[in-house]
């Protein structure tokens, strides 16, 4: 076995001067420009890393002005690492500057440096070492970079339509071990119709609140007074590492009795139905499997529009349930004067975790590691989703949760340079499977 420790290390300071580059850019999503199909920022971070790329030498492509890749060979059918440069808003609070690559007693601090700029660009820099190693590899291999992944993955299209996909490969924006099978995602919009004398005490919610993350503070007016609740922010698909100010905000207004009638009626039932229920059980779709665990949902988004509350729910439901069940089940259980709409949908995908590529990653795995690496499923959404032949691979390892899209975003140096020396086992094996 090729031992790439020693190699790591003493090249890693080069690492962190490019990464550092790369962390510096805010690649937030913003209003498409021209040649910027997803916003300045995102199309910028682009170009830096395939600058980055330039400089080792690698073949570069920019496809579309959406996605570029830096590939080592040649030949039609490539082995491919698919990853982001993206990231999410900051959000408030951070400890160190979000755009930038912070250390402190060996943990590495920055919005992206876990998801997902600190792995893709340890594949990157990784396949530079073999590179400089000269070790043999068959078939190329190819890093692609996309820029959308964090807002649907509208990228990937763009990328396809010009270049065929890769004949196997992995995205580095996940969990190990290996992950063959990520689960259904469904969001939902249910809008509740009241009359004007209703809602006419009750005010605009204000609050950060989005698809990705469960809210963590919530404000409004009721009949003249200020309401407020503080709760935990945690990623959407961890909720249960949070605590949701939505649910907390009803159950404030419940115990208080600061509305009445149907309204009551309808803070009763968010409270009874979704508050520390996160796998469905106060709403009867409480739907499981062996293979992929139990259904996940999360209140995200509560607003006031004109005389109707819209909640916003995001529901990840088991590889074997299929989303009209979660959705006819769910559609019976709903306030009075509801009405429950499909905002978006992404259908589960499932790879044999008998394949002999899935099979070489998790063997790869416990190589370098000494773990277990037998393959898994994820509530996560990933590029596999969206990109043939690929599957989720690292980077972060196990009992490690919750910890993108929060403020001090962090990695550990360690688990950042173990993560390298895995992938670069991975991507000189499949290269040669």
């Amino acid at each position: 076995m090729n031992d790439f420790k020693q190699i790591i290390q003493e090249n890693k300071e080069q690492f962190y001067q490019d990464l550092t580059q790369i962390m510096q850019i805010k690649s937030v999503k913003d209003q498409p420009c021209e040649h910027a199909p997803f916003g300045k920022g995102p199309k910028e971070v682009l170009m830096k890393a395939l600058s980055i790329a330039d400089s080792y030498g690698f073949t570069t492509r920019m496809v579309n002005d959406a996605v570029g890749y830096a590939q080592l060979g040649e030949g039609k059918d490539y082995i491919g690492v698919v990853g982001h440069l993206d990231v999410v808003p900051e959000g408030d609070g951070w400890s160190f500057p979000p755009f930038a690559l912070n250390e402190k007693e060996g943990r590495l601090y920055g919005r992206g440096i876990l998801d997902n700029k600190g792995p893709i660009m340890s594949c990157l820099f990784g396949l530079k070492l073999l590179k400089d190693l000269h070790l043999p590899m068959k078939q190329p291999v190819r890093i692609v970079f996309g820029t959308d992944e964090e807002s649907g993955s509208a990228d990937i299209p763009l990328y396809l339509s010009e270049e065929h996909p890769p004949k196997f490969g992995f995205t580095p924006d996940c969990k190990y071990p290996v992950v063959y099978g990520e689960r259904g995602i469904v969001n939902y919009e249910l809008i509740t119709a009241f009359s004007d004398d209703e809602l006419k005490e009750f005010g605009e919610i204000i609050g950060d609140q989005a698809r990705d993350h469960v809210p963590d503070k919530l404000q409004v007016k009721i009949n003249g007074a200020l309401v407020e609740v503080s709760g935990k922010r945690a990623p959407s698909n961890a909720p249960e590492l949070g605590k949701n100010a939505i649910t907390l905000l009803a159950e404030k207004i419940v115990q208080e009795r600061l509305v009445s009638g149907r309204l009551a009626d309808y803070f009763s039932w968010l409270v009874e139905g979704l508050a520390d229920k996160h796998h469905g059980e106060g709403l009867r779709i409480d739907f499981e499997d062996e293979d992929s665990g139990k259904l996940m949902i999360t209140p995200y988004e509560l607003q006031k529009q004109g005389n109707r509350l819209v909640l916003g729910l995001a529901i990840r439901y088991p590889v074997s349930i299929s989303e009209e069940q979660v959705t006819s089940t769910l559609s019976q259980q709903i306030p009075s004067k509801s009405e429950l709409t499909i905002v978006r949908r992404m259908k589960g995908t499932s790879y044999s975790k008998e394949d002999k590529n899935v099979q070489k990653l998790a063997e790869v795995y416990e190589m370098v590691t000494g773990l277990d690496g037998t393959p898994v499923t994820t509530t996560g959404a990933t590029y596999a989703r969206s990109v043939p032949n690929i599957v989720a691979f690292g980077p972060s390892f196990p009992g490690q949760k919750g910890i993108a899209h929060n403020k001090d975003e962090y990695m550990d140096e360690a688990d950042l340079l173990l993560n390298m020396e895995i992938y670069m086992h991975a991507m000189l094996a499949l290269s040669n499977e």
